[in-house]
Protein backbone atom coordinates (compact mmCIF):
# COMPACT_ATOMS: atom_id res chain seq x y z
CA UNK A 1 0.00 0.00 0.00
CA UNK A 2 1.64 3.22 -1.18
CA UNK A 3 -0.61 5.74 0.58
CA UNK A 4 0.57 7.54 3.71
CA UNK A 5 -2.58 7.15 5.83
CA UNK A 6 -4.80 4.19 6.64
CA UNK A 7 -8.43 5.09 5.98
CA UNK A 8 -10.71 3.52 8.58
CA UNK A 9 -14.35 3.07 9.47
CA UNK A 10 -15.07 3.06 13.21
CA UNK A 11 -17.90 0.65 13.91
CA UNK A 12 -19.78 1.72 17.03
CA UNK A 13 -19.85 5.26 18.37
CA UNK A 14 -20.44 4.55 22.04
CA UNK A 15 -18.05 5.31 24.90
CA UNK A 16 -14.98 3.70 23.37
CA UNK A 17 -15.82 4.46 19.76
CA UNK A 18 -15.94 8.16 20.65
CA UNK A 19 -12.59 7.82 22.44
CA UNK A 20 -11.01 6.25 19.35
CA UNK A 21 -12.42 8.80 16.91
CA UNK A 22 -11.23 11.63 19.16
CA UNK A 23 -7.66 10.33 19.53
CA UNK A 24 -7.36 9.64 15.80
CA UNK A 25 -7.96 13.30 15.02
CA UNK A 26 -4.32 13.78 16.07
CA UNK A 27 -2.93 10.89 14.02
CA UNK A 28 -0.61 11.21 11.03
CA UNK A 29 -1.08 7.55 10.10
CA UNK A 30 -4.84 6.95 10.49
CA UNK A 31 -7.72 8.89 8.96
CA UNK A 32 -11.33 8.35 10.05
CA UNK A 33 -13.24 7.98 6.80
CA UNK A 34 -16.51 6.67 8.21
CA UNK A 35 -18.43 5.95 11.42
CA UNK A 36 -21.17 3.34 11.69
CA UNK A 37 -23.68 3.63 14.53
CA UNK A 38 -27.21 2.23 14.85
CA UNK A 39 -28.40 4.19 17.89
CA UNK A 40 -29.99 7.46 16.75
CA UNK A 41 -28.61 9.90 19.36
CA UNK A 42 -25.06 8.58 19.06
CA UNK A 43 -25.36 8.64 15.27
CA UNK A 44 -26.45 12.29 15.38
CA UNK A 45 -23.42 13.10 17.55
CA UNK A 46 -21.18 11.36 15.02
CA UNK A 47 -22.75 13.33 12.15
CA UNK A 48 -22.11 16.61 13.96
CA UNK A 49 -18.42 15.76 14.32
CA UNK A 50 -18.26 14.29 10.83
CA UNK A 51 -19.40 17.56 9.31
CA UNK A 52 -16.47 19.30 11.02
CA UNK A 53 -13.78 16.68 10.39
CA UNK A 54 -14.98 15.25 7.08
CA UNK A 55 -16.12 11.68 7.66
CA UNK A 56 -19.29 9.89 6.58
CA UNK A 57 -21.84 8.36 8.95
CA UNK A 58 -24.07 5.34 8.38
CA UNK A 59 -26.17 2.93 10.39
CA UNK A 60 -25.19 -0.10 8.27
CA UNK A 61 -22.03 -2.16 8.71
CA UNK A 62 -22.33 -3.23 5.09
CA UNK A 63 -21.74 0.38 4.02
CA UNK A 64 -18.32 0.27 5.66
CA UNK A 65 -17.14 -3.04 4.24
CA UNK A 66 -18.31 -2.10 0.73
CA UNK A 67 -16.84 1.43 0.80
CA UNK A 68 -13.84 1.63 -1.60
CA UNK A 69 -12.44 4.55 0.43
CA UNK A 70 -12.21 2.39 3.59
CA UNK A 71 -9.06 0.30 4.02
CA UNK A 72 -9.83 -1.08 7.48
CA UNK A 73 -12.58 -1.32 10.08
CA UNK A 74 -12.20 -0.68 13.80
CA UNK A 75 -14.73 -2.75 15.73
CA UNK A 76 -16.12 -1.16 18.91
CA UNK A 77 -19.11 -3.50 19.01
CA UNK A 78 -20.45 -6.16 21.41
CA UNK A 79 -18.04 -9.08 21.75
CA UNK A 80 -20.44 -11.71 20.40
CA UNK A 81 -20.60 -9.88 17.06
CA UNK A 82 -16.84 -9.78 16.48
CA UNK A 83 -16.23 -13.09 14.73
CA UNK A 84 -18.92 -12.58 12.06
CA UNK A 85 -17.99 -8.93 11.57
CA UNK A 86 -14.30 -9.81 11.19
CA UNK A 87 -15.13 -12.51 8.62
CA UNK A 88 -17.33 -10.10 6.63
CA UNK A 89 -14.65 -7.42 6.59
CA UNK A 90 -11.90 -9.86 5.63
CA UNK A 91 -14.02 -11.25 2.78
CA UNK A 92 -14.33 -7.70 1.47
CA UNK A 93 -10.56 -7.22 1.67
CA UNK A 94 -10.65 -4.87 4.66
CA UNK A 95 -8.06 -5.03 7.42
CA UNK A 96 -9.55 -5.35 10.92
CA UNK A 97 -8.71 -3.77 14.26
CA UNK A 98 -10.93 -5.32 16.93
CA UNK A 99 -11.50 -4.03 20.42
CA UNK A 100 -10.93 -6.54 23.19
CA UNK A 101 -11.79 -9.25 23.76
CA UNK A 102 -11.32 -10.58 20.24
CA UNK A 103 -14.09 -13.17 20.78
CA UNK A 104 -15.82 -14.97 23.63
CA UNK A 105 -14.96 -18.51 22.46
CA UNK A 106 -11.78 -20.01 21.08
CA UNK A 107 -13.69 -21.50 18.14
CA UNK A 108 -14.93 -18.04 17.14
CA UNK A 109 -11.44 -16.57 17.54
CA UNK A 110 -9.89 -19.29 15.38
CA UNK A 111 -12.50 -18.63 12.70
CA UNK A 112 -11.79 -14.88 12.82
CA UNK A 113 -8.02 -15.33 12.60
CA UNK A 114 -8.40 -17.88 9.80
CA UNK A 115 -10.63 -15.52 7.81
CA UNK A 116 -8.04 -12.74 8.01
CA UNK A 117 -5.18 -15.05 7.06
CA UNK A 118 -7.13 -16.45 4.11
CA UNK A 119 -7.90 -12.96 2.84
CA UNK A 120 -4.38 -11.67 3.44
CA UNK A 121 -5.54 -8.84 5.72
CA UNK A 122 -4.02 -7.72 9.02
CA UNK A 123 -5.80 -8.28 12.33
CA UNK A 124 -5.13 -5.90 15.22
CA UNK A 125 -6.40 -6.00 18.80
CA UNK A 126 -7.27 -3.29 21.34
CA UNK A 127 -4.73 -4.15 24.03
CA UNK A 128 -3.27 -0.67 24.39
CA UNK A 129 -1.61 -1.49 27.72
CA UNK A 130 1.23 -3.06 25.72
CA UNK A 131 2.01 0.40 24.37
CA UNK A 132 2.56 2.12 27.72
CA UNK A 133 6.22 3.24 27.83
CA UNK A 134 6.72 1.72 31.28
CA UNK A 135 5.33 -1.65 30.17
CA UNK A 136 7.52 -1.61 27.08
CA UNK A 137 10.55 -0.88 29.27
CA UNK A 138 9.54 -3.63 31.69
CA UNK A 139 9.27 -6.19 28.90
CA UNK A 140 12.70 -5.18 27.60
CA UNK A 141 14.21 -5.64 31.07
CA UNK A 142 12.64 -9.09 31.25
CA UNK A 143 13.92 -10.02 27.78
CA UNK A 144 17.41 -8.80 28.74
CA UNK A 145 17.36 -11.01 31.85
CA UNK A 146 17.48 -8.16 34.38
CA UNK A 147 14.70 -9.69 36.50
CA UNK A 148 16.09 -13.22 36.30
CA UNK A 149 13.61 -16.08 36.41
CA UNK A 150 10.05 -14.75 36.41
CA UNK A 151 8.28 -16.05 39.51
CA UNK A 152 4.93 -14.29 39.68
CA UNK A 153 2.87 -11.51 38.16
CA UNK A 154 0.34 -9.47 40.11
CA UNK A 155 -2.07 -7.05 38.49
CA UNK A 156 -5.18 -5.05 39.20
CA UNK A 157 -7.37 -3.03 36.82
CA UNK A 158 -10.47 -1.70 38.53
CA UNK A 159 -12.93 1.14 37.91
CA UNK A 160 -16.47 2.33 38.65
CA UNK A 161 -17.26 3.90 35.26
CA UNK A 162 -20.03 1.40 34.50
CA UNK A 163 -22.28 2.90 37.18
CA UNK A 164 -22.85 5.73 34.70
CA UNK A 165 -24.22 3.34 32.06
CA UNK A 166 -27.96 2.79 31.57
CA UNK A 167 -29.14 -0.60 32.90
CA UNK A 168 -29.79 -1.91 29.38
CA UNK A 169 -26.28 -1.15 28.11
CA UNK A 170 -24.72 -4.23 26.50
CA UNK A 171 -21.62 -3.95 28.68
CA UNK A 172 -23.79 -4.94 31.68
CA UNK A 173 -25.37 -7.92 29.92
CA UNK A 174 -24.53 -11.43 31.08
CA UNK A 175 -25.14 -12.66 27.54
CA UNK A 176 -23.24 -9.99 25.57
CA UNK A 177 -20.46 -9.36 28.12
CA UNK A 178 -20.25 -12.43 30.37
CA UNK A 179 -17.93 -12.23 33.37
CA UNK A 180 -18.12 -8.45 33.15
CA UNK A 181 -14.93 -7.44 35.00
CA UNK A 182 -12.94 -9.79 32.77
CA UNK A 183 -14.07 -8.46 29.40
CA UNK A 184 -14.09 -4.86 30.67
CA UNK A 185 -10.64 -4.58 32.26
CA UNK A 186 -9.12 -7.85 33.46
CA UNK A 187 -8.52 -9.13 29.94
CA UNK A 188 -5.83 -6.47 29.46
CA UNK A 189 -3.81 -7.91 32.32
CA UNK A 190 -4.34 -11.46 31.06
CA UNK A 191 -2.89 -10.25 27.75
CA UNK A 192 0.17 -8.75 29.46
CA UNK A 193 0.75 -11.95 31.42
CA UNK A 194 0.61 -13.97 28.19
CA UNK A 195 2.96 -11.51 26.47
CA UNK A 196 5.51 -12.19 29.22
CA UNK A 197 4.93 -15.85 30.13
CA UNK A 198 3.35 -17.35 27.02
CA UNK A 199 0.01 -19.20 26.87
CA UNK A 200 -1.64 -20.04 30.19
CA UNK A 201 -2.15 -23.70 31.11
CA UNK A 202 -4.71 -23.54 33.93
CA UNK A 203 -6.96 -21.11 35.73
CA UNK A 204 -8.95 -20.71 38.93
CA UNK A 205 -11.39 -17.79 39.01
CA UNK A 206 -14.04 -16.41 41.34
CA UNK A 207 -16.73 -13.93 40.25
CA UNK A 208 -19.13 -12.14 42.57
CA UNK A 209 -21.71 -9.36 42.55
CA UNK A 210 -21.12 -7.52 45.81
CA UNK A 211 -21.77 -3.80 45.37
CA UNK A 212 -23.93 -3.37 42.26
CA UNK A 213 -26.86 -4.83 40.38
CA UNK A 214 -24.71 -5.79 37.38
CA UNK A 215 -26.01 -9.04 35.91
CA UNK A 216 -22.49 -10.02 34.82
CA UNK A 217 -20.74 -9.45 38.16
CA UNK A 218 -18.62 -6.69 39.67
CA UNK A 219 -15.68 -8.40 41.41
CA UNK A 220 -13.32 -10.94 39.83
CA UNK A 221 -10.21 -12.71 41.09
CA UNK A 222 -8.08 -14.86 38.77
CA UNK A 223 -5.10 -17.17 39.28
CA UNK A 224 -3.46 -18.26 36.04
CA UNK A 225 -0.84 -21.01 35.86
CA UNK A 226 1.85 -21.05 33.18
CA UNK A 227 4.34 -23.54 31.79
CA UNK A 228 7.25 -24.08 34.16
CA UNK A 229 5.36 -22.94 37.26
CA UNK A 230 5.01 -19.12 37.30
CA UNK A 231 1.63 -17.69 38.27
CA UNK A 232 -0.34 -14.55 37.50
CA UNK A 233 -2.71 -13.18 40.15
CA UNK A 234 -5.18 -10.76 38.59
CA UNK A 235 -8.06 -8.79 40.06
CA UNK A 236 -10.67 -6.72 38.24
CA UNK A 237 -13.45 -4.82 40.00
CA UNK A 238 -16.24 -2.69 38.53
CA UNK A 239 -17.54 -1.24 41.81
CA UNK A 240 -14.58 0.73 43.18
CA UNK A 241 -12.74 3.89 42.10
CA UNK A 242 -10.03 3.46 39.52
CA UNK A 243 -6.91 1.55 40.41
CA UNK A 244 -4.37 0.10 38.02
CA UNK A 245 -1.06 -1.61 38.67
CA UNK A 246 1.06 -4.33 37.11
CA UNK A 247 3.94 -5.96 38.98
CA UNK A 248 6.41 -8.61 37.86
CA UNK A 249 8.51 -10.46 40.44
CA UNK A 250 11.73 -12.17 39.35
CA UNK A 251 14.61 -13.94 41.05
CA UNK A 252 16.83 -10.88 40.57
CA UNK A 253 14.30 -8.13 41.27
CA UNK A 254 10.82 -6.79 40.78
CA UNK A 255 9.18 -3.90 38.91
CA UNK A 256 5.78 -2.29 39.55
CA UNK A 257 3.99 -0.01 37.10
CA UNK A 258 1.15 1.99 38.66
CA UNK A 259 -1.29 4.12 36.68
CA UNK A 260 -2.11 7.60 37.97
CA UNK A 261 -5.42 7.71 36.08
CA UNK A 262 -7.59 5.56 33.85
CA UNK A 263 -5.91 4.62 30.52
CA UNK A 264 -8.74 6.39 28.70
CA UNK A 265 -7.02 9.66 29.65
CA UNK A 266 -3.57 8.73 30.95
CA UNK A 267 -1.69 11.25 33.08
CA UNK A 268 1.43 9.18 33.57
CA UNK A 269 2.77 6.21 35.52
CA UNK A 270 4.70 5.75 38.75
CA UNK A 271 7.34 3.04 38.52
CA UNK A 272 9.05 1.29 41.43
CA UNK A 273 11.79 -1.31 41.17
CA UNK A 274 14.20 -3.19 43.39
CA UNK A 275 17.09 -5.34 42.17
CA UNK A 276 19.13 -7.70 44.33
CA UNK A 277 21.68 -5.84 46.43
CA UNK A 278 20.44 -2.41 45.37
CA UNK A 279 18.22 0.28 46.85
CA UNK A 280 14.64 0.80 45.72
CA UNK A 281 14.28 3.14 42.74
CA UNK A 282 11.14 5.13 41.92
CA UNK A 283 10.46 7.43 38.98
CA UNK A 284 7.63 8.92 36.91
CA UNK A 285 6.76 8.27 33.27
CA UNK A 286 5.07 11.11 31.41
CA UNK A 287 1.63 10.60 29.83
CA UNK A 288 1.49 8.85 26.48
CA UNK A 289 -1.46 8.30 24.06
CA UNK A 290 -1.44 4.50 24.25
CA UNK A 291 -4.75 3.98 22.42
CA UNK A 292 -3.49 5.99 19.47
CA UNK A 293 -0.09 4.27 19.61
CA UNK A 294 -1.74 0.86 19.23
CA UNK A 295 -3.89 2.03 16.31
CA UNK A 296 -0.90 3.63 14.62
CA UNK A 297 1.13 0.44 15.08
CA UNK A 298 -1.71 -1.37 13.32
CA UNK A 299 -1.71 1.23 10.54
CA UNK A 300 2.06 0.93 10.13
CA UNK A 301 1.63 -2.81 9.82
CA UNK A 302 -0.93 -2.39 7.04
CA UNK A 303 1.08 0.33 5.30
CA UNK A 304 4.22 -1.82 5.35
CA UNK A 305 6.19 0.51 7.61
CA UNK A 306 6.79 -1.92 10.50
CA UNK A 307 5.30 -5.24 11.71
CA UNK A 308 2.33 -5.13 14.08
CA UNK A 309 3.74 -6.30 17.44
CA UNK A 310 0.83 -8.47 18.66
CA UNK A 311 0.75 -11.92 17.04
CA UNK A 312 -2.40 -13.84 16.22
CA UNK A 313 -1.09 -16.70 18.39
CA UNK A 314 -1.09 -14.30 21.35
CA UNK A 315 -4.62 -13.21 20.46
CA UNK A 316 -5.78 -16.84 20.39
CA UNK A 317 -4.00 -17.62 23.67
CA UNK A 318 -5.81 -14.68 25.25
CA UNK A 319 -9.23 -15.93 24.13
CA UNK A 320 -8.36 -19.49 25.25
CA UNK A 321 -7.57 -18.10 28.71
CA UNK A 322 -10.74 -15.96 28.71
CA UNK A 323 -12.88 -18.98 27.85
CA UNK A 324 -11.40 -21.01 30.71
CA UNK A 325 -11.68 -18.10 33.16
CA UNK A 326 -15.40 -17.88 32.41
CA UNK A 327 -15.73 -21.64 32.89
CA UNK A 328 -13.89 -21.54 36.20
CA UNK A 329 -15.94 -18.58 37.44
CA UNK A 330 -19.04 -20.67 36.77
CA UNK A 331 -17.76 -24.01 38.09
CA UNK A 332 -15.57 -22.82 40.95
CA UNK A 333 -12.97 -25.36 39.85
CA UNK A 334 -9.51 -25.22 38.33
CA UNK A 335 -9.97 -25.39 34.58
CA UNK A 336 -7.44 -26.32 31.93
CA UNK A 337 -6.76 -23.77 29.20
CA UNK A 338 -7.08 -25.12 25.67
CA UNK A 339 -3.88 -25.32 23.69
CA UNK A 340 -3.76 -23.16 20.56
CA UNK A 341 -1.23 -25.40 18.76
Amino acid sequence: MSQKQLRVAVIGYGWWGKTIVATLQESKFVKVEMVVEQEALARDAAKALGEKTNFQVSDLYEDAVSNPNVDAVILCTPHKLHSAQIAAAAKAGKHVFCEKPLCLTLDDAIAAVSACKAAGVLLGIGHERRFEPAIMDLRKRIADGELGTILQIEGNFSQDKFFALPPDNWRLSKELAPCGPLSATGIHLVDLAIAILGPAESVLARLNTLASNFANGDSLAIMLGFKGGPTALISAILATPFDGRFTVYGSKGWVEVRDRTHPENPTGWDISMVFSGKEKVTYFNDPHPTVRSNLEAFAKGVLGISPYPVTTDEMLANVAALESIMKSAESGLIEKVSSIT
